[in-house]
């Protein structure tokens, strides 16, 4: 994806701010698109090869008189606030909403998960199923907000979804749950590209079991299920080591039985995706 599917409007930034805003973000940017490329999702330029089904990015910053620019996702268009490249600012928002993790990496994958949801979930061989698993989306989405932001999420979310705001509508469930799997795919290929693995950590974690899964016959369910418990025990040591060090924990994340199903069914269409993509 070349630079210019990226519009950039810095209006009211001094150049020093200018650029090392976009550095952070074009950065955060190209890893989320060499780890779509690399796992087999198609990534077309909305500009240069698809104009109906491509992506692009538009880098915003809210006009002093308003209205607020929004970070969000519409037709293919990924808008981000260009504020959330300022630490400061992004961790006085992850305080506010009671958040406990805020990344423009976590914003990219958020975002394009819903690009993916509208791609490849929407009217395909998936939508029944996703309805069976994450909710049917056909709910008022402006009242599931309305009510999320008077009342909260409801007190059991963490029995059902990966964070608080994924509980708020199944589009939200599933664009979590997608930015979730990448965070995991990851994290999981850059430890074990580094030596690191799970296997050798003596962790008091109980591992998922086949039935914990989307689908316990699938060929690679037992693969999956070892990366996933392995990088559970990992993870356990790396949130030690953080807060050895004073430090919130490097996975801020608590992952029930039902997500895991949600991150399987998720895996499971990547890999549908990859086979039909290298099948034609």
């Amino acid at each position: 994806m070349c630079l210019a599917d990226s519009i950039a409007r810095f209006r009211t930034f001094p150049t020093p701010t200018n650029r090392r805003y976009w550095r952070a973000i074009e950065n955060a940017k190209r890893r989320l698109v060499a780890q779509l490329l690399a796992v087999g999702l198609p990534v077309q330029s909305k500009v240069e090869e698809d104009p109906d089904r491509g992506v692009m990015f538009d880098f915003l910053r809210s006009p002093p008189e308003g209205p607020r620019v929004m970070t969000s996702h519409g037709n293919g268009l990924i808008t981000l606030n260009v504020e959330e490249a300022d630490d400061a600012i992004r961790e006085k928002i992850r305080h506010e909403l009671h958040e406990p993790y805020r990344t423009l990496l976590g914003h990219f994958r958020h975002e394009i998960g819903h690009y993916y949801w509208d791609r490849l979930i929407a009217g395909t061989a998936w939508h029944e199923k996703f309805r069976a698993l994450f909710g049917d989306e056909r709910e008022d989405y402006a009242a599931a907000l309305r009510r999320n932001y008077e009342s909260g999420p409801p007190a059991d979310w963490r029995d059902q979804h990966i964070s608080s705001y994924a509980s708020v509508h199944p589009w939200e469930d599933w664009a979590e749950c997608f930015a979730h799997y990448l965070h995991l795919v990851d994290s999981l290929d850059t430890a074990l590209g580094f030596g690191l693995s799970g296997d050798d950590i003596e962790a008091e974690v109980e591992p998922f079991k086949p039935e914990d899964l989307y689908d316990p016959e699938d060929a690679d369910a037992k693969r999956v299920l070892s990366l996933v418990n392995s990088w559970m025990e990992l993870v356990s040591a790396l949130n030690e080591l953080a807060r050895s060090m004073g430090q919130q924990d490097f996975y801020p994340f608590v992952m029930s039985r039902p997500v895991l199903r949600k991150l399987h069914f998720i895996q499971l269409m990547v890999k549908g995706e990859r086979e039909t993509a290298e099948a034609g």
